[in-house]
């Protein structure tokens, strides 16, 4: 499903990534471990196709680098530093990002209750703790289906309790049939 090949990304003479190979099976999670500074963002960026690199990768078959729009088709992505219209609810959020990956607006329901937030949706995301906007970032990156979710540093912001119960949900994801790559500086993540 995911394949990286020899992937290098240097900023000058340092590399923040150096010979990266990994081969990723459809319906796996793998966990990117590693200290802050490793280079854990860099690859996932690469593999987003944000940053230029040397080396291969591949999302179902399509290079990034030169089918880069219908590989990350098949990505929900979910960033370490999350951004949203605080004064939009829930529901208008989901509806947004519906829109911009042409999801159909009856898949917003289903996914929010999914995450646990299937009672939150006229609470505005301002409002939401911190736990709640990781589970909403997760619900945007699956409204539109994706086969391969992609998430960085999901937890970093999180107190031990939202931690567990979002490590929870992503386990009943990946059973629900996602090939899942996750970044993180915590052993007892991975």
């Amino acid at each position: 499903m995911i394949e990286f090949a020899n992937l290098t990304k240097r900023y000058g003479k340092f590399a923040a990534v150096d010979n990266l190979t990994l081969s990723v099976k459809p319906q796996e999670a793998v966990a990117l471990w590693g200290v802050n500074g490793a280079g854990k963002t860099t690859a996932i960026k690469c593999l987003l196709g944000l940053l230029r690199f040397d080396g291969q990768i591949t999302v179902g078959g399509c290079d990034v680098r030169r089918q880069g729009r219908a590989a990350r088709q098949l990505i929900g992505y979910v960033p370490q530093e999350l951004a949203f219209y605080k004064e939009m609810t829930t529901v208008d959020m989901a509806q947004f990002y519906a829109r911009l990956k042409g999801a159909p607006a009856a898949r917003i329901a289903p996914v929010l209750a999914q995450v646990g937030l299937g009672e939150q949706g006229g609470k505005r995301v301002g409002a939401l703790s911190g736990g709640m906007k990781q589970r909403l970032a997760l619900a945007l990156a699956l409204l539109g289906d994706p086969p391969v979710l992609v998430m960085d540093e999901p937890t970093s912001n999180l107190d031990t309790a939202a931690r567990s119960q979002l490590l929870h949900l992503l386990l009943e994801v990946k059973r629900g049939g996602k090939t899942i790559i996750f970044s993180s500086h915590r052993i007892e993540e991975v």
